[in-house]
């Protein structure tokens, strides 16, 4: 007898789920009330069929390829990426360009899946001369590189063997110049082939992208640093040409790489000039004096040339932005999300070390405070984010918490960089919000009041949705080993009895399970919230 009681003890014990008791979560439907932009879930070259199940808004043509871009040969340079190298497109039926180029093929997939369109204007000012492959930094040309192309040993790296950038290289072995007439026509072939924007053609334009790297990335036509002025000028020249083309498109801009191209053109940022750029703008810093001028364009000549403020932005603590997954990584890409919003925030990188408090990132805040400062009516973008980790469960809730950030602090559009292949853990981020019960249900398009009384372990996220007035709540539970039990409050709305629920965790990793109704009582409800999860709960209106 006394063994049977042991026995029935341990298989007890084996199965026993610690539970602590957890953060509150109070919710009020009656406040807080701004829309969703459905923007926020965008990507860049997303897979067809993934796009078409989450609903992607828009696809994004981006990177430092694109930067090179010529839609008339269909042929991209691959930058420092890949040896400065006129690579190609894809092609089958070269004799019939423009028509046909991958970046139409790219946007007829988008009609596919119902997505909307972002291209990326070239604005450096050169672009492919044709279709042969050739290398920025011929070997035969200007010597023996540090590395070379396996499959292409004339292409080198630009690096001489003694460690030096090679300077003084011709940039029409690869490139000829254009000008704002390249984008325009470009723009008119689109609506040719697609229509206007306003008639379901290309929406989205961005003006380059990231080029306070030119300097580095496409450094073999553009060595020198990308100035206010430069940046400036042809932001309204070339938004000029595509508004000429398109007025109903939307433009974006000046699309620098990070954080602190907010402040500092790239000459401050690489050209040891102790900020003289800035200084000679009044020392405004350089994302404010870029919406002054753009703003002051536009009363001059009744053309809004920047329809969205956008700037790229990846964490840049150690190895977050990587697959890495080993304990402190994984917290730090949690916690690091914070730098989206939280002014308390130090951000856990090489970022804290520049002791000026402007360099408390607070990045949406202080984004759309520039915008209302300098430019207001201007939305805001960022056009290139990740936080790595996409094959983890970690990933795959630190990507829902930023999805939930973007709505609840009101980002206007947003594209992942990166996503990788559609059978990976973060996937289910943006199924969670896009496609949570496999029939096309989707978070609500209303943001409403949530609050944690511990963020950094539940994350709440609350909206409504006007096709069946429901409330919907999505919370995050960050730690990766206890089980919270927490009470959620619920004002200003008048539910239902029970509540639908759907989770992602460890239980399965390849599907969101749907789990037994939840009961509600008239004030809210207590829920356990297991390690490692994102649980959404439907509650209908009464």
């Amino acid at each position: 007898m006394k063994s049977t009681i042991m026995l029935l003890f341990y298989a007890l014990v084996a199965n026993f789920q610690y539970v602590l008791c957890g953060p509150n979560l109070k919710v009020n439907a009656a406040t807080g009330h701004h829309p969703i932009s459905p923007y926020i879930y965008g990507m860049s070259f997303a897979e067809t069929e993934f796009a078409k199940e989450i609903k992607l808004p828009f696809n994004r043509w981006g990177g430092n390829a694109v930067t090179r871009y010529n839609w008339k040969n269909d042929m991209s340079n691959h930058a420092s990426d890949w040896f400065y190298e006129n690579i190609p497109e894809e092609n089958k039926h070269p004799e019939t360009l423009p028509d046909g180029s991958s970046s139409d093929r790219f946007t007829d997939n988008d009609r596919i899946s119902g997505a909307r369109t972002m291209m990326t204007v070239p604005l450096i000012g050169w672009t492919p001369k044709d279709r042969e492959k050739r290398c920025g930094f011929s070997v035969k040309k200007y010597g023996a590189q540090q590395k070379t192309d396996q499959w292409s040993p004339d292409c080198g790296n630009g690096i001489a063997v003694n460690g030096k950038n090679i300077e003084g290289n011709d940039p029409h072995d690869t490139s000829i110049e254009i000008t704002p007439a390249f984008a325009k026509e470009w723009v008119q072939h689109l609506v040719k082939r697609y229509g206007t924007a306003s008639k379901g053609g290309v929406l989205f334009y961005e003006l380059d992208n990231e080029y306070d790297l030119w300097d580095s990335t496409h450094r073999d036509v553009h060595p020198k640093h990308a100035s206010t002025d430069e940046i400036v000028n042809a932001g309204q020249s070339y938004g000029a040409a595509i508004k000429e083309a398109d007025p109903s498109a939307k433009i974006l801009g000046p699309i620098g790489w990070g954080y602190l191209s907010l402040f500092s053109s790239g000459l401050d940022q690489h050209g040891n000039t102790n900020g003289a750029d800035r200084k000679a703008h009044g020392n405004v810093p350089f994302a404010e004096w870029y919406l002054r001028e753009m703003k002051a364009y536009e009363d001059k000549h009744k053309v809004r040339v920047l329809d969205y403020f956008d700037n790229h932005y990846y964490p840049q603590s150690s190895n977050v932005f990587t697959d890495t997954n080993d304990t402190n990584t994984n917290s730090v890409r949690l916690r690091s999300t914070r730098s989206l919003w939280d002014p308390s925030y130090v951000d856990e990188s090489w970022i804290k070390d520049l002791g000026d408090p402007t360099y408390k990132i607070n990045l949406i805040p202080r984004m759309k405070k520039m915008v209302a400062d300098n430019y207001p009516g201007t939305k805001i973008a960022i056009t290139e984010y990740s936080w790595g980790g996409m094959k983890s469960l970690n990933g795959a809730l630190t990507q829902a918490d930023v999805l939930g950030i973007f709505g609840r602090e009101g980002v206007d559009l947003a594209a992942l960089w990166g996503p990788g292949k559609a059978t990976e853990p973060w996937i289910y981020a943006f199924l969670m919000f896009r496609n949570y019960d496999g029939k096309g249900s989707a978070f609500g398009e209303t943001s409403v009041s949530a609050m944690s009384d511990d963020q950094e372990k539940l994350a709440i996220y609350a909206s409504t949705r006007s096709s069946d007035h429901s409330l919907l709540l999505m919370v995050i539970n960050k730690d990766p080993a206890e089980n919270f039990s927490s009470k959620v409050s619920i004002e200003g709305f008048t539910h239902a009895n029970s509540a639908k629920v759907f989770r992602y965790s460890a239980e399965n990793l390849n599907k969101i399970v749907s789990h037994p109704d939840q009961s509600l009582t008239s004030g809210g409800f207590s829920a356990t919230f297991p390690a490692y999860s994102i649980t959404l709960f439907v509650i209908p209106s009464k």
